[in-house]
């Protein structure tokens, strides 16, 4: 099986040992995206709502850059500080992946890098 490595200047720059996703045959496995607005790095920490949208902005670029997209993305992996703020993270991908969600997990957390209050990863097809 051959892997191909993913970067895109559409989402953040990975800042550790990772790459912003892994094309595996026809699946995609999105690492962790978090809340910082690619090209000018600003973190933001407006809440889980407007956090969740960047957040799924990050991996819609990352997805897009590897041939797929939104509607391709069949799991995804919440992490979250509080587990009370579930209720944006629904709102946004309600909003974001329509009708067609894809398979979830949720957990609650007790730390996140730079105090984020949620991150996402995902995995999706070609």
């Amino acid at each position: 099986m051959e892997k191909k490595i993913v970067l895109t200047k559409g989402a953040p720059a990975p800042q550790g040992a990772y790459s912003q996703a892994v094309i595996a045959e026809d699946l995609i496995f999105v690492s962790g995206q978090i809340p910082v607005v690619a090209g000018t790095g600003a973190l933001v920490t407006e809440g889980a709502l407007r956090e969740t949208q960047v957040v799924v902005d990050n991996i819609e670029a990352v997805l897009t850059t590897a041939g797929s997209s939104l509607e391709k993305t069949v799991k995804l992996t919440v992490f979250l500080k509080n587990l009370n703020d579930i209720k944006f993270i629904n709102d946004v991908l309600n909003e974001r992946f329509g009708k067609k969600l894809p398979a979830r997990t949720t957990v609650e957390v007790s730390r996140l890098p730079k105090d984020i209050s949620v991150e996402i990863d995902a995995i999706a097809v070609r």
